[in-house]
């Protein structure tokens, strides 16, 4: 086992940004961390790293404790930041060099690690050139050569993909898809789509809580009665939205198209099988020009949806 993570807990005075987090992760998996802002995604990364101390619970690396052993854990651990730490005055080759040294790489074989980084992360055309010059696609690059210049046996990366366009996303995948052949990856991600193209499992925290934890297709199984109904009608949508939530304020709501014609809004369950006789009796009930009810299968969006869904955010 790669990666456990035992109750892992951590708080700022009363607020709690991880509350007793258990999950473990099986050397060769590439697993997708999702959470919306705030859940509790950058900070199990950097408990895990060792970056921050855990307040209560504790997490293993290959074997090694985070809280006893934090110097071996480093050496097992190859950690991109969401804010990628380069600097930007050095060339690739300067930057690699000192983060093959600081990370413990022997001085006889600091040339041949970056040669190799050169080569598996694509900079062989920039190597030579100031960070600073860089596009975002090859300042990830670079970051991914730093994580991996030690050869750690586990990577965790916080937001690989954030802020690339769709052709530097489609690079980065196919390296980390490279990469997990031989290496552990733990991915945080706002892509549902990179999860479902990368990541062989996926966990999902809400407000400090794992939700869900299982393959793509185990949690379309897990929550196979879920269903989104679309409902297309022809009145007003403020007065609809006002009415429905009076009757039916636990509903999962969302306006997909609005004109002055006609509205369709979106209803998402997981467990409600009534749902669509719920919404038929509210039109019939409220005079609502029906035009249209129809179901979807929920898909891991919906899923995600439906889970990190804060009471704050049905009420609104």
């Amino acid at each position: 086992m790669s990666i456990i993570a035992k109750e892992l807990t951590k708080k700022y005075g009363s607020f709690t940004a991880v509350d007793s987090a258990s999950f473990t992760i099986q050397t060769g998996e590439i697993v997708g961390f999702l959470g919306p802002n705030g859940a509790g995604k950058t900070t199990t990364m950097k408990m895990l790293t060792g970056i921050l101390k855990p307040t209560s619970g504790t997490a293993e690396i290959n074997g090694f404790d985070v809280l006893t052993d934090p110097e071996s854990v480093r050496k097992e651990i190859g950690f991109l930041p969401e804010n990628n730490p380069l600097y930007l005055d050095l060339t690739v080759n300067e930057y690699l060099d000192y983060s093959a040294r600081i990370s413990g790489v022997k001085p006889a074989d600091v040339s041949g690690r970056m040669d190799t980084m050169i080569q598996l992360c694509g900079l062989e055309s920039v190597h030579k050139k100031i960070i600073g010059t860089l596009s975002k696609g090859y300042r990830q690059r670079v970051g991914l050569a730093q994580a991996l210049v030690h050869n750690p046996s586990v990577l965790i990366l916080d937001e690989p993909t954030t802020g690339l366009d769709p052709n530097q996303i489609l690079e980065i995948r196919d390296l980390i898809l490279n990469l997990g052949k031989e290496k552990t990856v733990l991915l945080s991600t706002h892509i549902l789509q990179e999860v479902e193209a990368i990541c062989s499992r996926v966990l999902i925290i809400n407000e400090g809580e794992i939700v869900a934890d299982g393959t793509p297709s185990d949690l379309q199984n897990q929550f196979k009665g879920g269903v989104a109904w679309y409902l297309e009608f022809a009145n007003d949508l403020v007065i609809f939205q006002e009415e429905i939530r009076k009757q039916y304020p636990e509903m999962m709501m969302e306006v997909i198209a609005m004109s002055d014609e006609k509205n369709l809004v979106k209803f998402t369950t997981l467990q409600d099988d009534q749902l669509n006789r719920k919404l038929y009796r509210f039109c019939n009930d409220h005079q609502v020009d029906l035009l249209q009810l129809y179901k979807e299968e929920s898909n891991l969006e919906d899923i995600f949806r439906r889970l990190t869904i804060t009471t704050e955010s049905r009420s609104n």
